[in-house]
């Protein structure tokens, strides 16, 4: 069976997307998508603290999404990973 690959927008690598957090913007807000299927922009991040970190350091989801991604969206997938 085919496993979709997906890039992580922090260290760039290809991962399956299920090892992948996902980030959606829809209308000119940015969130969090745990179930991977809302419709939109997407963008992926590990989910390991490094890439979370090293994505807020170089505006790596502002670039993404053409916009200012607000620094919640990071406090939202520290949450998701602790929760997962």
């Amino acid at each position: 069976m085919h496993t979709p690959m997906r890039m992580c927008i922090a260290c760039r690598q290809m991962k399956p997307k299920g090892e992948l957090i996902k980030l959606v913007k829809i209308e000119n807000n940015i969130e969090l998508d745990p179930s991977q299927k809302k419709f939109g922009r997407g963008a992926y991040i590990c989910k390991n603290e490094e890439c979370i970190e090293n994505a807020k350091k170089r505006k790596a989801v502002s670039r993404h999404f053409k916009m200012n991604a607000d620094d919640s969206i990071f406090d939202d997938i520290k949450k998701e990973l602790s929760d997962g």
